[in-house]
């Protein structure tokens, strides 16, 4: 079995959101935008020898862009399903501003910062057909935690055959106050960023997690 190089994936998740234009989005250079992501690197390489190799339905890690250094408006069109050019889309159900009103939730601590690292990130398909308020709390209770719209952005991102028929996932660490939950599914050939309530089960609809972060 090959050995997982964190260095090298690093490297590419970098690359990945440079050719995306996430620099220019920021407002900064090239240049820049590698310094800000350089110091992530000794989290990544630290936690190196206990992942496993990335997969479609699980990955070790993720560089993770915050709203507060690109908006959620200009990321999600930036996605695309494998093989697909379609860009993501964001549900119409969302009144104008409220998407920045889908905050993440307290218990998750995340790191400052404009960036940070999301480590073993699941995309959670064992959920699918569960009612989302019962995934969140075993979610919670194997020690993990739901990721937010940018980890769900970045997961797509990064991986794009993550997020397949019958194997969309939701956001539960992003809420609003109510009982939507955030999700990613697919329509029309797209990504799309929409919201379920959390007492309703789908079939094709997970919960993704991750089991931990750090800047």
């Amino acid at each position: 079995m090959t050995a997982f190089d964190a260095r090298a994936e690093f490297d590419r998740q970098v690359n990945t959101l440079v050719s995306k234009g996430y620099p220019g989005l920021a407002g900064m250079t090239e240049t820049e935008f590698h310094a800000l992501v350089e110091p992530l690197r000794e989290p990544v390489l630290a936690r190196a020898a206990t992942q496993a190799s990335p997969s479609d339905s699980r990955v070790p890690f993720l560089l993770v862009v915050t709203r507060a250094l690109v908006p959620l408006e200009e990321a999600v069109p930036l996605t695309t399903l494998a093989g697909k050019r379609s860009p993501g889309v964001i549900e119409r159900f969302y009144a104008p501003g409220e998407l920045e009103r889908f905050v993440s939730l307290k218990e998750l601590a995340l790191p400052e910062g404009e960036m940070y690292v999301a480590f073993d990130v699941e995309r959670g398909e064992e959920f699918c057909g569960a009612v989302p308020v019962d995934a969140l709390a075993t979610v919670a209770e194997r020690g993990r935690t739901p990721l937010t719209i940018e980890e769900g952005i970045a997961l797509l991102t990064q991986f794009p055959q993550a997020l397949a028929k019958n194997k969309c996932f939701s956001l539960g660490g992003s809420r609003f106050g109510d009982r939507r939950v955030p999700a990613l599914w697919i329509s029309k050939g797209a990504p799309k960023l929409g919201w379920c309530w959390e007492g309703n089960p789908h079939t094709w609809l997970g919960m993704a997690s991750a089991g931990g972060r750090s800047r």
